[in-house]
């Protein structure tokens, strides 16, 4: 016998086609049983992701270390400035967009039939902090790393970070497909399955074009600083699009990365240390697809929303994606914190997150590792100018 080994997006997939097709055929006691499953989820969710944040930001900043060079510390902040950038170009194009097209669509209050998803019973679970909290207490933890000589403490912070990383791959990865399911199920009993569908298809159109448009404008950017052709450039690092768009994975993309970047003319030395660092802290797809869903559903349920609002979300967002763990479906984990406690979703909103990040994460992570190439040829730019200076002194 042999198993078959889904990927989560499969899984996922398959549990909206299910929860749709038995939504509005479960009987009450399965469906009780659900709910039961997604209130407990939900209450170990809220306790995690202030500890998710916690740990993360504070290793990653942790790990910069009181010898980060100017190369270092400069990709760093070119790799933030672009995440950055992104989520503002995303607002514009989708306070412009959605608007229009998600006009006289709203999202349903609540099922009519809510006595079917009232669970059996309840269980509540305190976060340790609150997210600011644990931001802050982040970033004061992790520049204290740096300048703290005895490596005791980092240790037990990294170690923190990788038992947070094993909950989020061994425990909250599996259960999602289930928890989504639970989702779409209530969706589709309560009859407004069809917004939620359409709301599907028009926001993931938008997303990739401004997929293509963000890759041409940082192409561009890179083109003018080094004087390069941003089209021809931008079609060396295909082959790393191309890999990512299968793999979904950073991390694997790497090797590819690196010898497209090379070949785009950036030395070894710079590539090397560019496109390793870029794979963990450059995400301008990730970014997009959280500002652009988020935005989407804050219009299809009547929330409010301004440039203020979005300019906090997109900062903290920035961070979040940073510090995200390399797992399927670790930013989108990571930045429900944020969700929840800037833009005030709930826990249909955030489901409904998971599921359009989950069904674009391969074009968000072909973007990320994309870009990470015009990063590398302006951080390269940067370096031979030093060493230009240098010689001439």
């Amino acid at each position: 016998m042999f198993k078959i080994k889904l990927n989560l997006l499969t899984k996922i997939l398959i549990a909206i086609v299910l929860g749709i097709l038995l939504g509005s055929m479960m009987p009450m006691w399965a469906a009780r049983g659900f709910a039961t499953f997604k209130s407990l989820f939900s209450q170990f969710l809220g306790f995690i992701i202030p500890l998710i944040i916690l740990s993360m930001v504070a290793s990653s900043i942790g790990g910069l270390g009181r010898n980060a060079g100017r190369m270092l510390l400069l990709t760093v902040g070119v790799a933030y400035a672009s995440t950055i950038f992104s989520g503002y170009f995303t607002y514009g194009i989708c306070d412009t967009l959605l608007p229009n097209l998600l006009s006289g669509e709203a999202m349903a209050q609540a099922p009519e039939n809510s006595e079917v998803f009232a669970p059996y019973f309840t269980l509540s679970i305190p976060p340790a902090m609150s997210v600011i909290t644990a931001l802050v207490l982040a970033f004061v933890v992790g520049i204290g790393l740096i300048y703290v000589q005895n490596n005791t403490l980092k240790c037990a912070v990294d170690d923190f970070a990788e038992i947070i990383t094993r909950v989020i791959s061994s425990v909250i990865i599996p259960c999602l497909p289930l928890y989504i399911f639970t989702i779409f199920m209530e969706m589709a009993a309560s009859n407004y399955i069809s917004v939620v569908m359409g709301l599907f298809t028009k926001v993931i159109i938008v997303i990739i074009v401004m997929h293509v448009v963000i890759l041409l404008l940082l192409f561009s950017i890179a083109g003018i600083i080094t004087h390069r052709n941003p089209l021809s450039i931008l079609k060396t690092m295909l082959p790393a699009y191309m890999t990512a768009l299968g793999t979904s994975s950073s991390a694997a993309t790497i090797p590819v990365t690196l010898q497209q970047t090379i070949k785009n003319g950036v030395s070894s030395s710079t590539a090397g240390m560019v496109v390793p660092l870029c794979a963990t802290i450059h995400m301008p797809g990730s970014v997009m697809k959280v500002v652009s869903c988020s935005m989407a559903i804050m219009i299809l349920t009547g929330g409010t929303y301004d440039i203020s609002l979005y300019t906090a979300f997109i900062f903290m967002l920035a961070f979040t994606a940073i510090a995200a763990p390399g797992v399927p479906g670790g930013m989108i984990m990571a930045s429900l914190g944020v969700l929840q406690s800037v833009l005030g979703f709930d826990q249909t909103a955030c489901g409904l997150m998971i599921a359009v990040y989950v069904a674009l994460d391969s074009f968000g992570t072909a973007c990320n590792v994309t870009g990470d190439g015009a990063i590398a040829l302006v951080v390269d730019k940067y370096a031979r100018k030093k060493e230009n200076i240098v010689v001439e002194n």
